[in-house]
């Protein structure tokens, strides 16, 4: 879409060529503006420069690429997550495991948030609850240069570790580990589809039958779990009982799974005996 100089701000949100959500997000980006400056600055009118940049900017979205991505940020648990095509992009159905988290997690609890990305788990618990002693781990140097400038911005202590899941972290145990791991199948047409196409891979898909990356942290949790300590997992919408059969066979107690707002079974876990 070209955008012409001289087009009004009242005109580009009655007619960009995006939902009305999106118009506004890429307005106020492009513009510098907030959500109530899109009101004041109605009838101003846009320079040929402004023009270009929007321009670009919905071309880009016309293109498929996530508006997170485009914007660099997107808002979780209430708090502002800047994003690059380093990390996933948080969704609303990962507050679930951080509920989850927040009601088991006792006073000075120590919490393990495994394959962190953006850092939306270990960040959320955190600024929620200061006294809690977070560490959150990952493979990605680029997905901890992230998740730790979000710990900054969001004024949440919380210590980050470069690890392939339990490597590094020795005979350290914690009392409650979670993990929104990688849970697509390999192959999975959803890949192919929307903003899945432009996040990264590894954090999407175990490249096998989806549930790889959930047995490695079922199996190697209990050595990092004290006794009584839960092991929370988030997972496809097709995988809880999956999962809990994983959990049983491992011996983990009190399992079950959790609904998200859609009704999905979206969180399972269970409890170290």
């Amino acid at each position: 879409m070209n955008i012409a100089a001289g087009t009004t701000v009242a005109a580009l949100q009655a007619g960009l060529p995006l939902d009305p959500l999106e118009n506004r997000i890429l307005l106020c980006y492009a513009l510098d503006l907030t959500r109530v400056g899109l009101i004041t600055n109605s009838e101003r009118v846009l320079n040929a420069d402004e023009a270009a940049r929007l321009s670009a900017l919905v071309a880009r979205r016309q293109a498929g690429e996530p508006i997170a991505y485009i914007v660099g940020q997107r808002e979780f648990f209430g708090l502002p997550f800047h994003v690059t095509p380093a990390v996933l992009i948080p969704r609303p159905d990962t507050e679930l495991i951080v509920e989850l988290t927040l009601e088991r997690l006792a006073p000075r609890a120590r919490l393990l948030d495994m394959g962190t990305g953006s850092g939306a788990i270990a960040v959320s618990v955190a600024h929620t609850r200061p006294d809690a002693a977070v560490t959150a781990l990952d493979v990605s140097a680029e997905a901890l240069a992230v998740a730790a400038a979000n710990a900054h911005a969001n004024k949440a202590d919380v210590r980050f570790l470069r690890s392939d899941w339990f490597a590094a972290l020795g005979s350290e145990t914690f009392d409650l580990i979670a993990s929104n791991p990688p849970y697509i199948a390999g192959g999975d047409v959803h890949l192919a589809q929307g903003d899945l196409r432009f996040e990264p891979s590894g954090a999407l898909t175990d490249f096998a039958d989806g549930l790889s990356a959930l047995r490695t942290i079922i199996q190697g949790a209990p050595a990092h779990l004290v006794a009584g300590g839960w092991l929370l997992l988030e997972h496809g919408y097709d995988q809880a009982e999956a999962v809990r059969a994983l959990l049983l066979e491992a011996g983990y107690g009190e399992v079950q799974s959790w609904r998200d707002l859609g009704g999905i079974e979206r969180v399972s876990g269970g409890r170290r005996g």
